[in-house]
């Protein structure tokens, strides 16, 4: 692969309330996706399954408030499209939360290029998020791209290129950055009142039932595949495998399409202490766990831990069992003080003697982890044309899927790993 732009640290973090970095890059030229401040804005959205549902439920929310609709949708699986237009049990139809019926396209590619979409909301699974996101970047598409932002790393750094080229208005999935405490937390460490930053803490637990355990459903491998449903498009870039039932309902569980854990769940978690602690590219990282309870011919682990490390500080520990769901606090330690994000959003504690453990600072949120207000900002970014307004820019998102990147080649490895910025790939460290 070319050598790619040395993306080193803190080199394209944000620096404005809720925004992406303020380069030339991405404010000197016209960008894609820009819709006038009155205007309509038409959305497409490829792959049609629950998190697509969620997104119509919560962009129906603010259809008339924020001027914006579905036009078009896209699935490998006809009766995907019948669930997503006239509803379900659970879920209305976008016929009835948008009051018409949108353009139904089987090629993804038709509708990145129909020209009545302005933004194309990505709801595949993550093996196709590269594909997608820069046949839409090289559109002129606006992009909206459930996290990850990619399946890899290296992908992450070709999707950065697309953005770059194309001035792209691409908002990443990470819907907890539309909560303003990680800002927050950057400036109050900005300021000084932690001290120096030295170690981070987080975890995204849960506890599955026995029966079932993480992403799976009662699929068997020899179910007979759907006659309407297209597999070899499913497949894509991943291997040509023949149809394998489990493969498509339970894919978070396998690495073709999927990092499992890392990918699905701790993006969420270190996307805020990236951004909330200025960080960018770990120098060593590394994943341990394993498949402890569910031994049903998964491939990514039921149990996972994540330990970053970024020069000059702070570590970064993640953790992420499925079996049990107690949680760790998520905090941030300093030699001056520890942040520790709890009601109403986040308290800063004292670690020096004289008030230990006082509360010398509080942070009341607004915003929360929510589609709709992380798709009002994308509006409000693409109506305004400046990226720096994105409360999860493309760069965040790239620094996100490095540092679970690291951690899961080196959990396959059991090696700790590093980021080679000049070649744009994880490498033993």
């Amino acid at each position: 692969m070319e050598n790619q732009e040395n993306l080193s640290r803190r080199g394209f973090i944000q620096t404005t309330a809720y925004g992406a970095a303020a380069t030339a890059a991405f404010s000197s030229a016209p960008s894609a996706g820009v819709a006038g401040a009155n205007d309509r804005i038409n959305i497409g959205v490829i792959g049609l399954g629950t998190i697509a549902k969620n997104h119509a439920k919560k962009l129906a929310e603010i259809k008339d408030e924020d001027n914006c609709t579905i036009v078009a949708i896209c699935d490998i699986w006809d009766q995907r499209f019948k669930d997503y237009i006239d509803g379900t049990p659970h879920f209305k139809g976008v016929k009835e939360l948008f009051g018409s019926e949108p353009t139904q396209y089987r090629d993804y590619r038709e509708l990145i290029n129909d020209p009545k979409v302005d933004k194309v909301l990505v709801a595949t699974p993550e093996h196709w998020h590269e594909r997608m996101s820069i046949e839409a970047c090289n559109a002129g598409k606006a992009v909206y791209c459930e996290k990850p932002m990619t399946h890899s790393a290296e992908e992450a750094v070709r999707v950065l290129k697309a953005i770059k080229e194309n001035d792209t208005i691409f908002q990443v999935g990470v819907q907890g950055m539309s909560d303003d405490s990680y800002i927050s937390a950057r400036k109050v460490i900005e300021d000084g009142m932690l001290g120096q930053v030295f170690q981070c803490q987080i975890d995204y637990v849960r506890r599955y039932s026995d029966n079932s355990g993480p992403w799976r459903t009662h699929a068997k491998s020899g179910d007979p595949k759907p006659a309407d449903l297209d597999w070899n498009a499913f497949l894509g870039p991943a291997w040509k495998r023949p149809w394998d039932a489990r493969r498509y309902w339970d894919w978070r569980n396998y690495w073709d399409y999927s990092g499992g854990v890392s990918t699905d769940l701790f993006v969420h978690r270190i996307t805020r202490m990236i951004n909330a602690c200025n960080l960018a590219e770990p120098i060593r990282g590394i994943g341990m766990g394993g498949i402890f309870k569910w031994d049903d011919g998964r491939e990514v682990p039921d149990s996972f831990e994540m330990l970053l490390e970024y020069d000059g500080g702070p570590t970064v520990y993640c953790l992420g069992t499925m079996g049990n769901k107690h949680s760790n606090e998520h905090c941030i330690r300093g030699y001056e003080g520890t942040l520790v994000f709890e009601n109403p959003g986040f308290n800063v504690y004292s670690q020096k003697d004289d008030n230990y453990g006082e509360v010398i600072y509080t942070h009341t949120k607004t915003g929360g982890e929510n589609q709709a207000l992380h798709h009002k900002n994308h509006h409000a970014a693409m109506r305004a044309n400046d990226a720096s307004l994105l409360n999860c820019p493309p760069e965040l998102g790239y620094y996100g899927v490095v540092a679970v990147g690291l951690a899961n080649e080196g959990y396959k490895l059991k090696k700790c790993m590093t980021w080679d910025a000049e070649r744009g790939r994880v490498v033993s460290a």
